[in-house]
């Protein structure tokens, strides 16, 4: 499954990550793999504020 997570950033950007996860997956540990994305990416390093992270499960896509 997967998840997305917004972060904002020290920018005013806000940074959308895919995380893939189960479907009970915790959120702290959703925010944490994102957060943890943006040390690999070229972006602004993110705000470690877990509240202020919007998290939701990504839609299924079909494959045509």
């Amino acid at each position: 499954m997967s998840w997305m997570v917004a972060l904002p950033a020290i920018d005013g950007r806000e940074y959308v990550y895919r995380v893939h996860a189960p479907c009970d997956a915790l959120l702290a540990d959703l925010f944490w793999a994102a957060f943890h994305c943006r040390d690999d990416g070229p972006h602004p390093r993110a705000f470690d504020r877990f509240d202020a992270a919007l998290i939701w499960r990504a839609a299924r896509t079909q494959q045509i």
